[in-house]
């Protein structure tokens, strides 16, 4: 079995070293690197923490605006899937890379299998959403990490070769929570202590991008009756300076650089809780029991939502602050993504096709409740 898979962006890295890591104990795995996030800190960084190999290929493309981008990632990955000719591309999430990788599989006669398929935030002005769409009707495999992602692909009319498998993100973080207390200094480093501190995370270009977004949130962090530990993307730091906000930031916020994957997991863990526009630490948040506050109106996440770890509160600052300053119990943790072994399962599914008999489209889905 040869499989072909494809990351670009760190959350990519993460998903991709848990099934890489079962993939490879059974067949053959060619890593191809879009180069989506290219500098070392936001790149090299990962694979070197997580123990993934380093990538067979680095397209090397780098920012862009997206149509431009997602084209240079698909005339990158075509010759590569020629030359490789692999049974399965296999594709992670929703950026633009993902997108790339279907467009290009769904072009040959590959497999084309999307983990964390059937997410959606019902919100089509963000990229994430129309990449995820457009992969999981392209794709031939689709593994959902919960019921509500299934429920979702049916709804659109996909009805062959969905899997609920569970989340690799959870797999993925048990592993890398163990791996941060072993190796990570990070509280130490800033005397940091354990539930005496907020995390934040702002880097969605709805929120960098829109002046008064950025401000409403830096002002409604700037509430927090505990010190707030902002790790500042590169993309944020530069919009912050462009707004003038820099100097509020650093005043209000302990501002420090972007952290290594096993030092943010370890800040993560401790943090009393988390305000954040991203989809993955929302969903990090969770598994590790840290509440969280999504800096957005919506999310893929609803179950996160429904048992009351996660508040959606949107660039408000009235609305950060109350959330900052509320004590709330969470109603639940029912664990609805799985119970850690989504990577296995995966691996076993593509196994699978290696052996079947008949097309994919007619492949009864496997019952992984």
């Amino acid at each position: 079995m040869r499989i072909c898979s494809v990351v670009g962006a760190r959350p990519q890295f993460v998903k991709a070293a848990v099934v890489s890591r079962k993939l490879r104990e059974v067949g053959e795995e060619i890593l191809v690197h879009t180069g989506q996030h290219y500098d070392e800190e936001l790149s090299d960084v990962f694979f070197d923490e997580l123990e993934i190999p380093e990538p067979d290929y680095n397209l090397g493309v780098e920012s862009d605006t997206h149509g431009r981008q997602t084209a240079k990632m698909i005339a990158g990955l075509e010759p590569v899937v020629e030359a490789v000719e692999p049974d399965v591309l296999l594709l992670y999430g929703d950026t633009n890379s993902t997108l790339a990788g279907a467009i290009v599989g769904s072009k040959r006669e590959t497999l084309v299998a999307h983990v964390e398929a059937g997410l959606r935030s019902e919100n089509r002005t963000m990229p994430e959403e129309i990449n995820r769409i457009l992969t999981d009707h392209a794709a031939d495999l689709c593994f959902a990490p919960s019921e509500a992602a299934v429920c979702n692909l049916r709804a659109e009319g996909i009805t062959d070769g969905i899997y609920r498998t569970g989340d690799v993100m959870y797999d993925a973080i048990l592993d890398a929570r163990e791996r941060a207390h072993r190796r990570s200094s990070i509280l130490e480093e800033h005397g940091l202590e354990t539930n005496e501190f907020v995390l934040a995370t702002v880097h969605r270009a709805s929120n960098t991008d829109d002046r008064e977004n950025l401000a409403a949130i830096i002002d409604g962090l700037a509430s927090s009756s505990r010190p707030v530990v902002f790790p500042a993307h590169p993309r944020t730091v530069t919009r912050l300076r462009e707004h003038g906000l820099w100097e509020r930031a650093t005043a209000d916020l302990y501002v420090i650089d972007p952290l290594g994957y096993l030092d943010f997991v370890r800040l993560l863990d401790a943090a009393e809780r988390v305000a954040t526009d991203s989809g993955g630490v929302q969903k990090e948040a969770f598994f590790l029991g840290t509440q969280c506050l999504t800096l957005r109106e919506e999310t893929e996440w609803i179950e996160t939502v429904d048992c009351g770890w996660n508040r959606l509160v949107g660039p408000d600052r009235t609305r950060i602050r109350e959330a900052l300053a509320a004590d709330w119990e969470p109603t639940s943790n029912p664990r609805p993504y799985g119970d850690g072994t989504a990577g296995e399962q995966i691996v076993r599914l593509l196994e699978d096709q290696r052996v079947a008999d008949e097309p994919v489209a007619r492949l009864e889905p496997a019952s992984l409740d």
